[in-house]
């Protein structure tokens, strides 16, 4: 049996050049948690701490090249997706990841933390058939959730319907992994929720951090769940320790500098 060392990560995501979110942030987070990790390519962009500036996709068949070369040589058994940009590159994934064996965390990035879309408003059912169908764990915030759910959610009363409602939906979803920074923002305290089927709920309530250094969690949270089931084989198990990576990661990096808005994670810092 192959140790977790000799396994590997790809991460489908976009690139952010500013190095605090998308690819950069995901291969980043491998590297600190001891993983191996891939990286294909969906957009460019033009971003800094500030703000997203333009999106330049990738065209669906040079993606599409990217991951069938790398599943065709390097012993991937967990696949994470980030900003999936346009309909056309969600389809070319979708024959891949519908046969992809091993598992595929999907963190849906639709629209960036400043309000910018990074998903074609015309992709969006493209984005459900062939990317979230094809997941067995995915990772919304609020906002996302309601999107995918296609329903409001107001408040944490409202999380179970609509997680419920995707796990009806989409058989092939093991979990899912519910970020609540955004919910109650005031609180000191947040809630993250793990729903599995026929389990219990699991919520984990930890102290908030506060940080102007919040550029790019998403990312890493996502990529740091994938590392961490890929090391444990429990989502449970990697759903805490992701939390807790999170949570050491925003505490080392708040005194910390860098860029004129939302300061990256310094993940170098993990070590």
């Amino acid at each position: 049996m192959s140790q977790p060392t000799d396994r590997a990560v790809l991460t489908i995501a976009g690139s952010d050049p500013s190095g605090g979110a998308g690819i950069q942030a995901d291969l980043k987070t491998f590297t600190v948690l001891g993983v191996y990790g891939g990286a294909a390519i969906t957009c460019l962009t033009a971003q800094n701490t500030t703000g997203v500036t333009a999106v330049q996709p990738v065209a669906p068949g040079f993606v599409r090249q990217q991951v069938e070369l790398v599943l065709a040589d390097l012993p991937v058994t967990h696949i994470k997706t980030g900003m999936i940009g346009t309909a056309g590159v969600a389809i070319a994934l979708g024959a891949i990841l519908r046969d992809f064996a091993g598992e595929l965390f999907c963190d849906p990035v639709l629209v960036a933390s400043d309000g910018q879309p990074l998903m074609e408003a015309h992709g969006l059912g493209d984005f459900m058939d062939h990317i979230v169908a094809n997941a067995t764990v995915i990772t919304p915030n609020l906002h996302e959730l309601a999107i995918l759910a296609a329903t409001p959610v107001p408040d944490r009363a409202a999380i179970p319907a609509a997680v419920q409602s995707l796990l009806a939906r989409f058989p092939r979803l093991r979990a899912v992994v519910v970020t609540g920074g955004h919910l109650e923002e005031r609180d000191a305290t947040v809630s993250d929720f793990l729903f599995q089927p026929d389990r219990p709920a699991i919520v984990h309530e930890h102290a908030r951090q506060v940080t102007r250094n919040t550029h790019g969690t998403g990312c890493t949270f996502a990529s740091a769940l994938a590392a961490y089931h890929l090391l444990t084989d429990s989502y449970e198990q990697a759903f805490l320790q992701a939390i807790v990576f999170m949570d050491l990661l925003l505490q080392q990096s708040a005194d910390h500098t860098l860029g004129k808005g939302a300061g990256p994670l310094l993940h170098h810092l993990a070590r």
